[in-house]
């Protein structure tokens, strides 16, 4: 396809999923690349109501439709009661969406949303493209699979889910702004309310948080204080109450702590050292920031992704890798070890960065777009 061929028409673009920031700050990524290869594509999104893509959507400047969904529980619980009725009224409102906005392509990024969306567009005959960000895909994507046209990947041996003639290895999407740290770190003080020069950690829960994670943080912030180290503290917003009392005998230039961060380039800019959990999106991030990282792996992602999707660094010599459960008895000493071994740290940040995908999000555009011409000739 030639490049100008990506500015031949007018396409419409809907774009569903989200329920956390691994969803949602990839697909918005995505119509942002969408719109600088073809600027007069119209995009609408469709998210689960209550979910945090309804009000980061808008904030990016993109319109989005609420679904009335939310995932099953795997454990009893009574909510799940009410999903068989929350799928079939999605599904309607899909289905609504989509009569009204006529898509040209339809875009699953994984989460609540995803699936109606998805379904609705393969049961209308709407090209369709998955992207898939783990190494460990979920249920939705793996039925819905043979019915799309395209699934974008993240990582090599996908086929062992996905049909191989439907598979492009494209990478993670990561926002613009995440990958533009260099020369940050001035403003980054200003932001973070700290001043001098000291080594920073970083501790990144998810936009959920992470209960152990803030637990361990919490048994170790006076050691590590005490250490000359500080702090930037992203706790999600069920810790944050918790943390901010925790961190209250410590001054406000040795710690930050945020439910979220909204700025996490500067973030990046800050962090000499990472804690992390090991969803795919941390980690390309990561990767793009080319930091040293020890990962924390949720151990009830499904099929246990997290942990297969940080081993592939940690065998690369690219990262470290902390299990959940050692995580409170483990990360104190690891975390002052690492700071006293700058070697260590540099060569961490030489692996790390040679697995960084700086393109991915035009790569998918590029195939979104593709998509769409190649059903419109």
């Amino acid at each position: 396809m030639k490049p100008d061929s990506l500015h031949q028409h007018k396409a419409r673009i809907l774009i569903s999923g989200g329920g956390t920031g691994g969803h949602v700050f990839p697909a918005i990524a995505i119509a942002d690349a969408v719109r600088r290869l073809n600027p007069e594509t119209e995009i609408l999104f469709i998210g689960a109501k209550g979910k945090m893509e309804m009000q980061r959507v808008p904030e990016a400047g993109y319109p989005i439709k609420g679904l009335w969904i939310s995932g099953f529980h795997r454990s009893l619980n009574p909510k799940n009661l009410l999903f068989p009725l929350k799928l079939l009224v999605s599904m309607v409102n899909a289905w609504d969406i989509i009569r009204r906005f006529r898509p040209d392509v339809v875009v699953g990024v994984g989460g609540f949303a995803s699936g109606p969306a998805l379904r609705i567009a393969c049961a209308r005959g709407i090209p369709a493209l998955i992207q898939e960000q783990n190494s460990f895909p979920g249920i939705t994507n793996r039925l819905l699979a043979h019915k799309v046209q395209r699934i974008c990947v993240a990582y090599p041996g996908m086929e062992a889910f996905f049909p191989p003639g439907k598979i492009v290895i494209t990478g993670n999407p990561v926002r613009k702004e995440v990958l533009d740290i260099k020369g940050k770190e001035q403003e980054a003080s200003r932001y973070f309310g700290f001043s001098g020069s000291r080594k920073t950690l970083l501790i990144l829960g998810g936009s959920q948080g992470a209960m152990t994670i803030n637990m361990a943080v919490r048994n170790n912030l006076e050691r590590w204080i005490r250490d000359g180290i500080r702090i930037i503290w992203q706790t999600g917003k069920p810790g944050y109450d918790d943390a901010r009392e925790a961190t209250g005998p410590f001054l406000a230039s040795d710690i930050k702590v945020m439910g979220f961060i909204d700025r996490m380039d500067l973030a990046y800019a800050m962090a000499d050292l990472i804690i992390s959990r090991a969803g795919a999106i941390a980690i390309s991030e990561i990767c793009a920031a080319g930091k040293p990282v020890v990962f924390v792996p949720f151990p009830g992602a499904a099929g246990d992704h997290q942990r297969k999707n940080a081993t592939k660094l940690v065998e690369a010599g690219a990262a470290l890798m902390v299990e959940n459960h050692l995580a409170a008895d483990q990360l104190g000493d690891l975390i002052l070890l690492l700071f006293g071994n700058p070697a260590e740290m540099a060569e961490m940040v030489l692996n790390i960065s040679g697995f960084a995908v700086m393109d991915a999000d035009e790569r998918i555009a590029r195939e979104i777009l593709d998509l769409r011409n190649s059903v419109s000739r």
